[in-house]
């Protein structure tokens, strides 16, 4: 039996995987980390990675046949700033992905280079959470350490880079950068003279599936395992995707974590209406388009934890199930919006409450309005001529089976539950990797779905008419 590990970077913690060759997830374990938030700003400390990195393998290959590791690869929370100096010191903390502090960075990208001409170079518009904004942040309000940069990685690429010594990242996670020519996969020379940063300073660029190097010997000795291949991996989603073998064209996946996303492998590359979907490289050397809404299960967790003063999700799922939503909404903008709005000012709110209002009914109104939030992001895919017949979902809050049933009848689609995840997607990755087999090859022998959710025709014609008054909101509370 050959093994394979799957280490997925998220925002709270990392998750490891131990898989072996027929797919069977044979151990897993996770590791927190702290998250500093203060304002619009979002940081964490790579240092903080690498040490429960560190402990979660050693737990995870606690009992386990270490001569039977073959490789490792990785997910990674996406878009994040990592950058060392020339003696490969942490230059200050990572920048990540829900940090909004770049909005005027993002406005100058947009507005006075231009949506059309970043359209053109990178195939996508300026987003806050983009790493480009980032770095014109720090340029503008950190000179001295921009000026010590050596090295500019994502996330996940610090930890490979902790292990072999050689800085590469994938395409599907540079794709987020907003300095990747995503069509021809290639660093955009014209948006590195804008940045003022030079391709010298980036990661070489290579398939999530290509051999990156092997562990350097002083790691295989602290965990007393052989010198395994380190395949490179890919950003979170793409990783999710694997997990869920969701890879080909027409094919579609929702993910209900901190974020929430819809992700749609394409065979050619494609430019959304207005830029509202972000285009991206996929796993497959092929491409996908991804909407992401900055604020799901989070949403629920901030309702229920916060707010409720309660852990009960499941006993919430019960309490809502059969609410009374009628013309109830919640924009669930906590964390400001990306797709479709590109908002980073946008707020949630409550529309609608009445001296009836109920919690349960509230409870249930969150989840209508991810799931709707969600839906803008397909609507503008269809708008685009795509059609789909099914979609798989996963993340945290996929556990509940009463938001999955609304997401179906909401998007009106059948939505199959899996349990593929970053760290799941990342172990077959590292298989594929290692053993040379195609990704469509290792899906196709080893994923397996649960429980499937069929869209009610009755609620299905209920959510329309309910999705047609959610549209109007946010327009009508922009300027407010």
């Amino acid at each position: 039996m050959k093994t394979y590990i799957g280490a997925d970077l998220g925002t709270s913690s990392i998750k490891l995987s131990l898989v072996n060759d027929k797919g069977t997830i044979l151990n897993e374990v996770s590791k927190d980390y702290p998250l500093y938030q203060q304002g619009l700003n979002s940081e964490q400390n790579p240092l903080d990675w690498w040490k429960q990195f560190n402990l979660a393998l050693d737990e995870l290959l606690e009992k386990q046949d270490k001569e039977s590791l073959q490789a490792i690869s990785f997910s990674g929370q996406m878009h994040g700033l990592v950058m060392l100096d020339k003696d490969d010191n942490v230059i200050r903390p990572c920048i990540l992905w829900n940090d909004g502090r770049s909005e005027k960075e993002t406005k100058y990208l947009n507005e006075e280079i231009g949506r059309d001409v970043l359209s053109e170079l990178t195939g996508n518009i300026a987003y806050a959470g983009f790493t480009a904004p980032k770095l014109l942040w720090v340029k503008n309000n950190e000179p001295k350490n921009f000026k010590k940069i050596d090295k500019i990685m994502l996330p996940k690429d610090y930890l490979v880079y902790r292990l072999t010594g050689i800085c590469a990242s994938d395409y599907s996670d540079a794709s987020g950068t907003l300095y990747l020519d995503v069509k021809n996969k290639v660093w955009s020379e014209k948006m590195l003279q804008i940045l003022g940063i030079s391709k010298e300073k980036l990661p070489k660029l290579v398939e999530s599936n290509d051999v990156v190097g092997l562990v350097n010997e002083e790691f295989a000795k602290l965990h007393n395992i052989p010198k395994i291949k380190v395949v490179m991996g890919a950003g979170d989603n793409a990783a999710s995707a694997v997990g869920m073998g969701v890879i080909r064209d027409g094919e579609i996946n929702i993910s209900l974590g901190t974020s929430g996303t819809i992700f749609i492998p394409t065979d050619e590359f494609l430019l959304p209406k207005e830029n509202g979907l972000h285009s991206f490289a996929n796993t497959t050397g092929k491409y996908h388009l991804m909407g992401c809404i900055l604020t799901a299960a989070s949403a629920r967790k901030w309702w229920l934890e916060n707010i409720l003063d309660s852990k009960d999700y499941s006993g919430s799922d019960k309490e809502s199930e059969n609410a009374n939503t009628d013309n109830l909404y919640f924009l669930p903008y906590l964390s400001g919006e990306r797709s479709p709005h590109n908002d980073v000012n946008a707020k949630g709110a409550f529309i609608g409450l009445t001296h009836s209002t109920t919690r349960a009914a509230m409870s249930k109104a969150i989840i209508e309005g991810v799931a709707f939030a969600l839906r803008d992001c397909l609507e503008i895919a269809k708008e685009g001529g795509r059609k789909f017949k099914k979609a798989t979902i996963c993340g945290g809050g996929s556990n509940s089976d009463v938001w999955v049933q609304i997401m179906s009848d909401i998007l009106n689609l059948p939505i199959y539950k899996g349990s593929g995840s970053g760290s799941y997607g990342a172990a077959l990755l590292a298989m594929s990797g290692a053993e040379s087999r195609s990704l469509e090859d290792i899906c196709d022998s080893v994923i397996e779905y649960g429980k499937v959710f069929n869209p009610n025709p009755e609620s299905v014609k209920y959510y329309e008419n309910k999705y047609r008054v959610f549209t109007k909101l946010y327009p009508a509370l922009k300027n407010l």
